[in-house]
């Protein structure tokens, strides 16, 4: 997935808003400015005793098809609920937290991913399909509920129907990543910060099997993605591994 490259100064107004909310969810506001969002209410922890939980294991799967129109690259995204009380109405790839049944490692999480898929997509995929690590990303430590979520990619089955599961997801699209970030822009999709990294991550691929042996050379795609927040309450940055300044202790 390559290195990550953002980090933003803000100085602290207002009361800002649930975090968690926040961190996931940034709907059509610019990278930034979520961010910053986020850190008004996370600098406030800065200082206090209180830190978040240990993250629980998670795994989503970045399912990909090539299209049928000009063999480009497509993939799934699938709308939350607008009722759920966690991301409502947000875009994202499928996934969820690991069960004790998934198994273990990296075996464990594919496993997981795989689950998640069938659930809340109506999609299988055969147990020795290949899913390849692209990311994983740690919730920031100030954050209560936390996860540590490895994104795979994956390729669907021939002609597989999407059949969200009415509950947790409402509806499902195949668009090209490019596709997806352009309606971001234009605030017709809304999506969250790590879901737009790895659209980001793909969206130079020419078809599915190109992300995959990308994804398959990258040493860096299993190594964590830690967000910390820096400062005080007045003045912070929220950085990322590669920033200038991120703390490495």
């Amino acid at each position: 997935s390559g290195p990550v490259r953002l980090a933003t100064r803000v100085t602290a107004s207002g009361n800002g808003s649930d975090l968690r909310s926040n961190w996931e969810t940034t709907g059509s506001v610019p990278f930034r400015e979520a961010f910053a969002a986020v850190a008004s209410t996370a600098a406030r922890s800065l200082s206090s005793a209180s830190t978040g939980s240990k993250p629980r294991p998670a795994a989503t799967v970045v399912l990909m098809r090539d299209s049928e129109d000009d063999g480009s690259l497509e993939v799934l995204l699938l709308k939350r609920t607008e009722t759920a009380t966690f991301m409502p109405g947000v875009w994202v790839f499928p996934g969820g937290a690991l069960d004790p049944e998934d198994g273990e490692g990296e075996t464990g999480l594919a496993n997981c991913a795989r689950r998640e898929l069938a659930e809340e997509a109506g999609i299988e995929l055969h147990p020795e399909a290949e899913l390849v690590p692209l990311a994983r990303w740690i919730t920031p430590e100030v954050i209560q509920t936390r996860f540590d979520t490895w994104f795979f990619l994956g390729q669907s089955p021939p002609g597989a129907q999407v059949r969200p599961d009415g509950e947790e997801m409402t509806a499902g699209k195949w668009l090209r990543p490019s596709a997806a970030l352009d309606l971001q822009e234009r605030d017709e999709l809304e999506l969250h910060f790590p879901t737009l990294r790895q659209l980001e991550a793909i969206s130079g691929h020419r078809d599915s099997q190109a992300a995959i042996e990308a994804a398959r050379s990258d040493p860096a795609a299993t190594r964590p993605i830690l967000p910390k927040v820096v400062g005080d309450e007045r003045e912070f940055r929220i950085l990322v591994p590669g920033d200038e300044g991120y703390p490495e202790d």
